[in-house]
């Protein structure tokens, strides 16, 4: 029977309980090139067997990616598909939009030639609108938890590396951002982060709006992990590893990035993938109410802004965005959920 021994490097070896010989089966899967080798794993090879074992998280790892893809290739998709989310199909077309702005056809107008119909009023393509409302989203959202992350890092850490000053200095400024309630501030400062730089008679440009919703998210992002950083750091500067490295002359610089970080690795990836869906909730939630991105850029939430006026008509156009959406943070949450038990040696997963 296999069991796992630690060498110095602090790696799991595969060796047999009886006489310390190689288990024949990690012969077989290339593990050890020759009989009598010790074969060793690495904490990541040994999370990454525990998440192939688990198929619920594979499979939402392959929803992710397949999410992450048709946003990254929306501009080819939509080639290939003969259409873009700008122009005006159904403009004096009464094939397509009766009078009163609806589509003709039953189902909000899905036919081989509109995919996921057409949208009430302007008569745009709703399949090319979902594919670059992704691509936005996405792309504000995952902007967004990489200045989130960096930001908890370099303070989580420092906070509870250096203590003191530093320490009492940053948690006290990370309480008073946690007293500001998130969603209500967002939707209160996002016009004045915008008039700041525009004037208000002035229409928006697109990049300045992504510009502030990234702000504004972030600014209120970080405090979460950066405090369980804080706890880690708190924890780990005392153990006996650290101490060693302070004796040899180890500098603080190096002490955080070959010490502390790898050891901090398990909550911040787990945290990023709890953070990203909830930033794509959020800017669709800014979108929705108004204060996100407007027309005429793609928006996920600016289509739920879309569909809740003309619910009462046109359902179908409310259904592809919302299956899409519940599949994305319901995937991502479950991904979450695997990673974190994929880091965690005793999980039963």
């Amino acid at each position: 029977m296999g069991a796992f021994v630690m060498t110095s490097q602090t790696q799991a070896v595969v060796t047999d309980a009886d006489d310390g010989s190689i288990d024949p089966a990690a012969q077989t899967q290339g593990l050890g090139k020759q009989a009598g080798d010790i074969v060793g794993f690495s904490p990541g090879q040994l999370m990454w067997r525990r998440f192939k074992r688990d198929r619920t998280g594979v499979l939402s790892a392959f929803v992710v990616i397949f999410f992450f893809a048709i946003a990254i290739l929306a501009p080819v998709i939509s080639k290939l598909y003969g259409k873009d989310p700008y122009t005006l199909y159904g403009q004096n077309n009464s094939d397509l939009l009766n009078e009163f702005g609806y589509p003709v056809a039953p189902n909000g107008g899905v036919s081989s030639s509109f995919w996921f119909g057409i949208e009430p009023g302007l008569g745009r393509d709703v399949f090319t609108q979902l594919l670059y409302g992704i691509r936005t989203s996405l792309f504000i959202s995952v902007a967004v938890t990489l200045a989130t992350v960096t930001t908890a890092i370099l303070l989580g850490i420092t906070s509870g590396y250096l203590g003191g000053r530093a320490d009492y200095f940053i948690g006290r400024v990370s309480d008073l951002l946690l007293a500001f309630p998130s969603q209500l501030f967002f939707v209160a400062f996002m016009p004045i982060v915008v008039a700041i730089f525009v004037d208000p008679q002035d229409e928006t440009p697109t990049y300045l709006r992504v510009t502030a919703l990234i702000a504004v998210q972030w600014f209120l992002g970080w405090m979460g992990l950066s405090r369980i950083l804080r706890g880690q750091v708190l924890s780990l500067r005392e153990r006996e590893f650290i101490e060693a490295a302070k004796v040899t002359g180890a500098s603080s610089w190096r002490i955080v990035r070959r010490e502390l970080l790898p050891n901090l690795v398990t909550p911040i990836l787990v945290q990023a993938t709890f953070m990203l869906p909830g930033f794509v909730t959020a800017e669709a939630g800014l979108s929705f109410l108004g204060v996100g991105i407007i027309e005429p850029t793609p928006d996920w939430g600016r289509m739920f802004a879309k569909g809740g006026d003309i619910a009462q008509n046109d359902i179908t156009y409310m259904f592809f965005p919302g299956i899409a959406m519940v599949i994305f943070i319901v995937a991502f949450n479950l991904l979450g959920d695997s990673v974190r038990d994929a880091f965690d040696p005793k999980s039963g997963r």
